[in-house]
């Protein structure tokens, strides 16, 4: 069974991830994770006997800094991500989730609450199996729902972003890289 020092080897055993997390160290940015697909697709990626790298589309970067929801205050820190990024020829998606809040529903239409730390913001993603994050100042990891259903392949819909809309298109999008996958719809029982 998954526990996070296995979820933690898996997802580092993923080249691009153990750099880029060395890499974001010094850096010193605040709530610093290291999210989402570029951690839970290199897991899919083994159980699939994949490379590990492979059908990851970007390596998100999570922080959370509240003193100044500027988009230029984001802008500075993408910028000084990006010879890292380069450097590792990934391409790393930076966000300060302290700001979601102001450009959310802009872009894709749903309402979005004001967050108050960078664990909010992972809490929240649409597919709640995919809820990981591991920080970059000393590895812990971030998995609010376990990892039973990461695990299982089980993608089913987060209630605290009941979007059905957009969960299903991006489930669907999982289940397109790594057929495998189930998506569970709310009331159905799986595994």
């Amino acid at each position: 069974m998954l526990d996070a020092a296995t979820f933690r080897e898996i997802a580092l055993s993923n080249p691009h991830n153990a750099r880029l997390m060395d890499g974001l160290r010094p850096l010193g940015l605040p709530q610093c994770y290291m999210t989402a697909g570029c951690l839970f697709q290199t897991l899919w990626n083994l159980r699939s006997g994949r490379p590990v790298a492979e059908n990851i589309k970007d390596y998100d970067v999570f922080y959370f800094d509240g003193a100044d929801l500027s988009w230029e205050a984001e802008d500075a820190v993408i910028r000084r991500v990006a010879p890292l990024a380069e450097q590792l020829g990934i391409p790393v998606e930076v966000k300060n989730q302290a700001r979601v809040h102001l450009w959310y529903s802009a872009r894709f239409g749903d309402d979005y609450p004001q967050l108050h730390s960078a664990k909010d913001g992972m809490s929240r993603y649409l597919v709640r199996c995919t809820c990981v994050g591991i920080a970059v100042a000393d590895g812990e990891v971030f998995a609010p729902d376990g990892f039973a259903d990461l695990e299982a392949g089980i993608l089913r819909i987060n209630p605290l972003l009941p979007q059905p809309r957009q969960w299903r298109a991006k489930a669907e999008h999982y289940r397109a890289r790594w057929p495998w996958l189930r998506i569970v719809e709310e009331g159905d029982e799986a595994g």
